[in-house]
């Protein structure tokens, strides 16, 4: 079942990656998304969560504030009417890993496998897009004195491609005061 299960795309990355946020300087998910994506109720989902309470620590999960709820209606741009009643819990990549611990289906858990395999692809992402701007910083100190070299050099070709002309008197007819 479970080889049946990986041969079929359960999911898409771009699905997953939609659904992640960033909020309090870390990636989550929320309840209702991650419900969705593993075929339970969102009830049902908090309810595992509460019944399993010392598996999710403050740092694999949090609930939201109203503050932060409505910074995210205006990033997904949903409207404030309608929604939930309560406010939505946040899973870290922690708690979504954890998840699979307490929701037992095989589609929950090939969700979770998929959903931690691109937290990590994220991950690596993240990494070389710091390397590559740590390179470009080095890049920039080493030519920030040559700066003033280069920009001489760019005004030196400028003149050389356009030579000056030379000032010609003004032809017909001039107003009082006009100069040359």
């Amino acid at each position: 079942m479970v080889a049946e299960l990986q041969k079929e795309n359960i999911i898409s990355e771009e699905l997953v990656t939609k659904k992640i946020y960033l909020i309090r300087g870390q990636n989550i998910m929320l309840d209702k998304d991650l419900a969705e994506l593993y075929g339970v109720d969102t009830k049902q989902l908090k309810r595992q969560v509460r019944r399993n309470a010392k598996r999710f620590p403050v740092d694999f999960f949090f609930q939201l504030t109203k503050e932060e709820v409505s910074g995210l209606r205006s990033q997904i741009g949903t409207s404030s009417r309608g929604g939930t009643r309560y406010l939505p819990f946040a899973f870290t990549e922690q708690g979504v890993a954890m998840l699979s611990t307490v929701l037992n289906s095989e589609r929950a858990i090939m969700v979770n496998i998929e959903i931690i395999r691109i937290f990590i692809r994220m991950r690596k992402l993240i990494a070389s897009n710091k390397e590559i701007l740590h390179k470009l910083e080095k890049i920039e100190t080493k030519l920030g004195g040559y700066d003033e070299d280069i920009s001489l050099i760019f005004e030196q070709l400028k003149r050389m491609l356009n030579p000056l002309q030379p000032a010609r008197k003004r032809i017909g007819f001039r107003r009082r005061g006009e100069n040359d």
